[in-house]
């Protein structure tokens, strides 16, 4: 998935970006309001974790104004203020979380997955594929209580397709979503074609994979 952190704070914004890249996440960091902005408007993000404040503008501002365009994200407010109004107030603008810091990397990340599940209607981490089970949490794949070894990108589209189910995504979405900002250095639809290529070949060596459908002229989708 891909996240935008909206954060001044240089080693903090390194911590951040460091470990969600090592948990699977496109990560584009911001330093100020004005970046912020100009990110939001370029890139469809699925998360972003937003500092308040910011050297240029208050990140509440830089909130309110991506929710007037409609921002579709899940936003995680990151901030050492600590007032209740500004916890309630950044809520009631639409965002889903709020950690003050210091905070735990690992209780962001845990935070992070719960959002997930809330906004794909999954109760657990847990979906059945076919004869398959992915694990979004754990990142595996399992075919009877056996992993299916996957690279790293070959479970983001994967699982992306998954979290979208029944829905037909276009080849730039899922570089988009998978590769964030690398999408920009030039998009080669075959390379999507690819990384389905082998994830077929990896899964149909166990079961038929007729549920990961190719739509023609258009992109993949997961029946389910």
């Amino acid at each position: 998935m891909n996240v935008l952190i909206v954060e001044d704070e240089r080693t903090l914004a390194r911590e951040l970006s460091m470990f969600l890249h090592n948990h699977g996440f496109a990560c584009t960091v911001a330093r100020t309001a004005a970046e912020a902005r100009w990110q939001l408007a370029d890139t469809p993000f699925d998360f972003v974790l937003l500092d308040l404040g910011l050297p240029d503008d208050d990140g509440l501002q830089v909130l309110a104004e991506a929710k007037e365009n409609e921002l579709a994200a899940a936003v995680i407010i990151l901030t050492a203020r600590g007032a209740v109004q500004d916890r309630i107030g950044g809520l009631e603008l639409g965002a889903d979380d709020y950690l003050a810091k210091p905070f735990s990397l690992p209780e962001l990340l845990a935070r992070m997955h719960a959002i997930t599940r809330r906004r794909f209607g999954l109760v657990k981490p847990l979906v059945t594929c076919g004869a398959f089970v992915l694990d979004l949490q754990a990142r595996r794949l399992l075919y009877q209580n056996t992993e299916v070894s996957l690279s790293v990108k070959e479970f983001d589209i994967l699982s992306y397709l998954v979290l979208n189910k029944n829905r037909v995504l276009t080849r730039l979405q899922l570089t988009e979503h998978v590769w964030g900002h690398l999408a920009d250095s030039g998009f080669d639809s075959n390379f999507i074609d690819a990384h389905i290529k082998n994830l077929r070949k990896k899964l149909g060596a166990h079961a038929e994979t007729e549920w990961l459908e190719t739509v023609r002229g258009v992109g993949y989708k997961v029946r389910l």
